[in-house]
């Protein structure tokens, strides 16, 4: 499926011909669900649980998208979820999520709190046969993931991640020049999402956690090589701790077979170090395959080499206007994302962050962790 930027743009030879790029604004506004069929049913009625910073983005991107409205808003800081609701226009407030329940009518609920509370959240969904999207890690640990995914399944309630990565522009582009064999079969690959970011002074409780950078960033970036490049056999991981003032990994570098046969390395870091070409939060991406390579570079740009020479687009993510543009390729992703889930739920399609994927997805995670206690390769079951 192809979804449309704000832009177009044509593919400008580098090499012995100089570099140009002309971009041309698209007539009208960007339509943010433009790879997918208009609803023509009612609106979905749900809940949102939650009311702090991702809140906001959440929210904000479901107003792009009809079908969808939010009918309450849950937080057990009530003020905290006041203040969200006169912000978006949602009609009454709860601070206790068992309540909510009771009272509404919902069609799903959109979770969106801290991960030791998804399980909970999840399990009392099910008990009230609605519909369940829960932000990423689904769970803090592998095995209250099974059962999640396994409880849903069992009682026939729906269960979406919302993992947006894969859903940003680039990605997508990405993935449609792999899947036209341009390149021939991949080989090997490389996905760095490495920043001298001062993650800690902008997020101080990140400092506490016992396991930092793979369940934070790096779900996103395994989700990412798991939708370009399949499932993997082997992988072995290894984290450090550069900054000596907190308690999990700021960096850890994972190292995959996967079932294509192709080596792929995921590389993670918030050393809060100096760095040249600092791209956060961006991805970069290279890969090889037997008949040229791609590169995902900084600014969005995808520059593909074949005997033909060298081409390259760029590929930047649409513009809305409460995403911060120092984050529009990962805050304008949630846009998408959603619209792919919603026609999930009103039955007009398949979604590809289902609480199963995802698991996939946490096995790469928690394996990382195996693996890199134990110091050795761990297969993939």
């Amino acid at each position: 499926m192809e979804l449309l930027s704000p832009y177009s743009a044509s593919w400008h030879t580098i090499g012995r011909a100089s570099l140009r790029l002309t971009l041309h604004r698209k007539d009208g506004a960007f339509a943010p669900n433009s790879g997918y069929k208009e609803s023509t049913v009612a609106s979905l009625r749900f809940a949102m649980l939650g009311a702090g910073f991702w809140s906001y983005y959440q929210l904000a991107g479901w107003k792009e998208l009809p079908g969808a409205e939010c009918v309450a808003l849950c937080d057990r800081v009530r003020n905290k979820a006041e203040a969200r609701a006169r912000e978006f226009g949602v009609p009454r407030v709860y601070d206790n999520p068992r309540e909510i329940f009771q009272q509404e009518k919902l069609d799903f609920v959109d979770i969106v709190t801290s991960p030791e509370t998804h399980r909970e959240l999840v399990q009392l969904a099910v008990a009230h046969k609605t519909a369940v999207i829960c932000q990423k890690p689904m769970a803090m640990t592998y095995a209250d993931a099974s059962e999640m995914v396994r409880e849903c399944r069992d009682a026939g309630v729906p269960f979406c991640v919302h993992e947006n990565w894969r859903w940003q522009t680039p990605f997508r582009a990405l993935k449609r020049v792999l899947d036209d064999g341009r390149i021939g079969p991949v080989f090997r690959a490389r996905l760095r999402m490495v920043s001298g970011f001062p993650v800690f002074k902008n997020q101080p409780f990140l400092a506490e956690l016992e396991e930092f950078v793979l369940t934070d960033v790096g779900v996103h970036v395994l989700d990412a090589a798991r939708f370009l490049f399949g499932e993997a056999e082997t992988l072995y991981c290894q984290t450090r701790r550069v900054h000596p003032d907190i308690k999990g990994e700021d960096v850890a570098t994972v190292i995959m077979r996967m079932r294509s046969g192709a080596t792929v390395t995921v590389e993670l870091g918030y050393a809060e170090n100096y760095l040249e070409n600092d791209r956060f939060p961006e991805t970069l991406v290279f890969i090889e395959g037997s008949k040229g390579s791609i590169e995902v570079a900084g600014d969005f740009w995808i520059r593909i080499t074949t005997e033909e020479g060298t081409f390259a687009k760029r590929h930047p993510p649409p513009a809305y206007s409460w995403v911060n543009p120092a984050y529009a390729v990962v805050q304008s992703s949630i846009v998408d994302c959603h619209a792919n889930i919603l026609q999930f739920l009103e039955g007009r399609g398949l979604a590809e962050t289902t609480g199963e994927d995802n698991l996939r997805t946490l096995r790469l995670v928690f394996g990382s962790y195996e693996s890199a206690r134990a110091g050795k390769v761990l297969r993939i079951e």
